[in-house]
């Protein structure tokens, strides 16, 4: 028997060709940050499915906010470490200025 209904990640291809045209008129550097955010939706697929959410857009789209905030978090990380490490790095200096005074 076979399915009655599109899979999601079907439906996912399906919007991402309709938005061929759009794709296509963005300028070049654009482009593959356009294919990247079909890429995130292609990595919540499975969760996506399970949803069955009547509109696969909205899905896709929360899929893109999700990952979008991993990346947000990690560079908020890496800030940290970078400000903790200058902060560190003004203090042994300021140890090295007070010592030789």
């Amino acid at each position: 028997m076979g399915r009655t209904n599109p899979t999601y990640r079907d439906a996912l291809r399906a919007i991402e060709e309709r938005w061929t045209d759009f794709r296509r008129a963005l300028r070049r550097r654009d482009q593959p940050r356009f294919d990247q955010l079909f890429q995130y939706a292609r990595e919540h697929a499975d969760a996506s499915g399970l949803l069955n959410h009547q509109n696969p857009l909205l899905p896709a789209l929360l899929s893109i906010d999700l990952e979008q905030e991993a990346r947000l978090d990690a560079h908020e990380e890496r800030l940290e470490d970078l400000e903790a490490a200058l902060e560190e790095r003004d203090n042994r200096e300021a140890d090295c200025r007070e010592k030789d005074d």
